[in-house]
């Protein structure tokens, strides 16, 4: 089958061939972003590959309908970007990535733990600059201090297995508690009761209607005062804006951030030589206790390979039955 890959980034390019050695698929690489302008790339191909920023609404999908497309494959777990209604409507098979590797976004998010708690990143910068005094780099011993888990999915799981490694604390918050958790070590309580009983709070919850700017301005109140904040799940379950009122505050003691709201066409490019006109996104630079990474918890090796042997898998599950491997529709979600 022929797939056009949009966002094509050289990792994408070097995982995608490798998996698709034995399946024979021809893979056209594209570093465009998937939009109304560049769906007409997908002339002639069966399927799409697209990743987290591509466009995939209900214009997008139509223009791609026209060109024959009868696969979108998205090379990512989540899938709050796809008009869904829109793809049944005009035929389309939606896959997705269920899983690759929880641990990685795991472990990312307690680097980013670390190096807030032991300000990693402003100690870095002082010593390049031959600026060895320890003022302003004071810690905290994890050990006994108390971790809100938002969402225990397998990342969340995951995350609450390594905290408890530190002998942390853990409360949880899951509309679906689960036993493995329980058996952990973690607590469930109410959402309010965690947010002002937790030191650091990290999230792992899926974006959704309800978890849209779920950290909103009532949330940032119940907050333990001077408390840590980490969001590796998807930029728009917080409330940037009420975010920074906490930062300024003093409310929020410290900011990690893997992911933004309005991280498209942010995050993935190279923006060194550029001013980035994102006056909220600016903002969070100027805080000296905020740190971001550009949406890198996913990339390891393992990952990678993972996300790319399940998306030639669903490619070739469709060419052959005409059903993928792990579909995603109206009707699933229902």
């Amino acid at each position: 089958m022929k797939v056009a890959v949009f966002s094509t980034k050289p990792y994408d390019e070097r995982f995608l061939s490798a998996a698709n050695r034995e399946a024979g698929h021809e893979l056209v690489f594209l570093e465009m972003r998937l939009t109304e302008s560049t769906a007409f790339a997908a002339e002639g191909a069966g399927a799409v590959c697209v990743f987290v920023n591509d466009d995939c609404g209900a214009g997008v999908l139509g223009r791609l309908a026209g060109e024959g497309v009868r696969l979108l494959a998205l090379r990512s777990a989540g899938f709050n970007h796809v008009d869904l209604a829109a793809a049944k409507r005009l035929g389309l098979t939606v896959a997705r990535v269920p899983e690759y590797s929880p641990r990685a976004v795991a472990e990312h998010t307690v680097a980013i733990v670390l190096a807030l708690n032991r300000k990693i990143h402003r100690a870095y910068a002082r010593v390049r600059e031959g600026n060895f005094a320890l003022e302003g780099l004071l810690g905290f011993d994890l050990c006994g201090r108390t971790v809100g888990v938002i969402g225990t999915g397998k990342i969340g799981l995951a995350f609450v297995r390594i905290m408890r490694g530190f002998d942390c604390k853990v409360l949880a918050h899951d509309p679906y508690p689960k036993a493995e958790a329980e058996a952990l070590g973690a607590r469930y309580v109410p959402f309010i009761d965690l947010l002002g009983a937790s030191d650091i709070v990290s999230l792992h919850c899926p974006l959704t209607p309800e978890t849209h700017h779920l950290i909103d301005a009532k949330a940032v109140d119940a907050m333990r005062d001077g408390a840590m904040l980490v969001n590796t799940s998807r930029g728009a379950v917080i409330d940037t804006r009420a975010v920074i009122r906490g930062l300024k505050s003093g409310k929020i003691g410290s900011l990690g951030l893997d992911v933004y709201e309005e991280e498209e066409g942010l995050f993935f490019e190279n923006l060194s030589d550029k001013v980035i006109t994102d006056d909220i996104f600016a903002r969070l630079l100027t805080f000296p206790n905020v740190l971001i990474t550009g949406h890198q918890a996913f990339f390891t090796v393992e990952a990678l390979t993972a996300i790319a042997e399940t998306t030639i898998g669903n490619i070739s599950s469709f060419e052959r039955t005409g059903a993928a491997l792990h579909p995603v529709s109206v009707e699933r979600l229902a």
